[in-house]
């Protein structure tokens, strides 16, 4: 929270106060991401400076406050020098936003805008034109607007009453570590004053003189709640500015490498614990809902009840002894109509097939991250670290992985396995990262369709049944799935590029076969 708005809205009067009326002596950088700002009272003399030191990583973004601070002879340039010798007439934050301004008496500003990762500092003339950047790289703070900085956001009782009782949409300040904390709050409440009246209590909290140094996943943290482990508080926000920076840097490797396992660890488990109690509520849906089958059963008991080409018609379902209205398509006979009902029954076993298989290897992944988990909390050497995460194929995020059941569908046949993707964006994913080189690549010819891979056996070839049932899926999953026959593009997945700039799920073919088929689904 050390770039919360409400963090900073506290930052701002301790800095107003101490810096205005100063003079704006140097701006320099020595090391890269980090820039120094030099203030003081009587320049040149150095008279009672102040110095504002900012690390603008894109991991790490934090301002500090040294008491001195020895520039360096050699390997430091200048920067902002159109500010050199302005004195400071007002320091704020803007209106709930994460960024702070220090106004100069000639109507100039520099701003530290604090969002994370795309943290910078800008410079600004009087008219609002930008002067200068420390980091260039972020290509859409050029066309940044000073005027836009200031949010005004009706966060009235009324607002929060037409808004749904959605807190977001009025104090988009709050940072996920409040929001959380909130939601938890809130969980148990339906009343909207109620509701209101814990939000304002947390308002009240945050505007608080407390800033607490603490640990989340061992990493430190500054925070305005007291949460955490071997949380100290302070009463002043640049003390505790400083001492968070500090803490921060101070990490040691062991320490980094471990709470960022455990961050990611810990992630994948809240994503596996949402997934599971989504998929068994839609499963437990579908398996309490009239069964197609049942639908067909009750339809050909009862042939003689229903009347030609009606839309719906009401039968009694001798399954819970009671009546049902049956949709029916009025162009099909009744027998006909039980018919697609069945059709429908065989899908409706693979979703609920699919659902079981999914729900027990998140399950078993769960159990596993877990393991993983109580064994790499209590390491202490980085060796031993890097080996077990290493060995067990969790170096990075994207080794905890979704399964493969899950992003694409997966069907067997004669042995091979065949993904097909379900949307452009999934397309892309199975495509650039799911398909090497040696797979068969397959897409219904000059139509959108999804992409079908047939993942590659080392040392044998492509049995030609299973390139034509991969061939009708693709011809099914397309806007082909209608027509009599279908042209399906064939080759392997290296002969397949996605240039930059193209749209999700689109790609070129440098070679190609064509067969043509029939398009089957599953």
């Amino acid at each position: 929270m050390h770039q919360n708005y409400y963090f900073l809205k506290q930052l701002a009067p301790w800095l107003q106060a101490a810096l205005a009326g100063k003079t704006f002596v140097e701006a320099f950088s020595q090391e890269k991401d980090e820039i120094i700002l030099v203030f003081s009272e009587n320049h040149p003399e150095l008279s009672n400076p102040f110095f504002i030191k900012a690390t603008l990583r894109s991991d790490f973004a934090c301002l500090s406050f040294p008491d001195k601070f020895d520039r360096a002879r050699r390997n430091s340039v200048n920067l902002f020098q159109e500010f050199n010798s302005l004195v400071v007439s007002t320091v704020r934050v803007f209106q709930n936003e994460r960024a702070i301004r220090i106004a100069f008496e000639n109507g100039s500003c520099l701003v530290l805008k604090l969002f994370g990762n795309r943290s910078n500092l800008i410079g600004f003339d009087a008219p609002g034109n930008i002067t200068s950047l420390f980091n260039n790289k972020l290509t859409a703070d050029h066309q940044l607007s000073i005027h836009i900085l200031d949010r005004h956001i009706d966060q009235s009782f009324e607002a929060y009453v037409r808004s749904g009782m959605r807190h977001e949409i009025l104090f988009p300040t709050f940072g996920k570590l409040v929001s959380t904390i909130l939601k938890n709050r809130l969980a148990t409440e339906d009343r909207p004053a109620k509701r209101w009246e814990m939000i304002q209590n947390l308002l009240a909290e945050l505007n608080r003189a407390q800033f607490y140094i603490t640990k989340i996943d061992l990493i430190p943290v500054l925070s305005l709640l007291e949460v955490g482990e071997d949380a100290v508080m302070y009463d002043d926000p640049v003390e505790a500015l400083n001492a968070f920076y500090f803490a921060f840097v101070r990490l040691n490797g062991i320490e980094k490498e471990k709470a960022e396992m455990i961050r990611l660890l810990k992630k994948r488990i809240q994503q596996t614990d949402h997934y599971l109690e989504n998929t068994f509520s839609k499963l437990l849906a579908l398996e309490s809902a009239v069964k197609n089958e049942e639908i067909g059963h009750i339809i050909m008991a009862n042939l003689h009840q229903i009347p030609a080409r009606a839309e719906s018609v009401e039968l009694y379902d001798f399954y819970r002894e009671a009546n049902i209205r049956i949709k029916l398509k009025k162009d099909l006979s009744p027998q006909k109509n039980a018919e697609s009902y069945y059709r429908k029954s065989k899908n409706e076993k693979i979703e609920l097939d699919r659902l079981h298989d999914s729900l027990r290897v998140r399950e078993q992944e769960r159990i596993k991250m877990l393991e993983h988990l109580s064994v790499i909390e209590p390491m202490e050497s980085l060796r031993e670290l890097r080996a077990y995460i290493k060995n067990n194929g969790l170096k990075t995020s994207s080794n905890i992985s979704t399964p493969v059941a899950e992003l694409f569908k997966k069907i067997e046949y004669l042995g091979y396995i065949i993904l097909v993707g379900r949307n452009a964006k999934n397309n892309d994913l199975l495509t650039k990262q799911y398909a090497f080189k040696e797979d068969l690549w397959l897409h219904a010819r000059d139509v959108p369709g999804s992409h079908v891979v047939i993942k590659n056996q080392p040392g044998k070839k492509f049995p030609t049944p299973v390139i034509e049932r991969a061939a009708e899926l693709a011809a099914f999953y397309s806007k082909r799935k209608t027509d009599s026959l279908c042209p399906v593009i064939v080759t392997p997945k290296k002969y397949v590029r996605k240039l930059k700039g193209m749209p999700e799920g689109a790609v070129l073919v440098d070679k190609e076969d064509v067969i043509m088929v029939v398009a089957k689904g599953e």
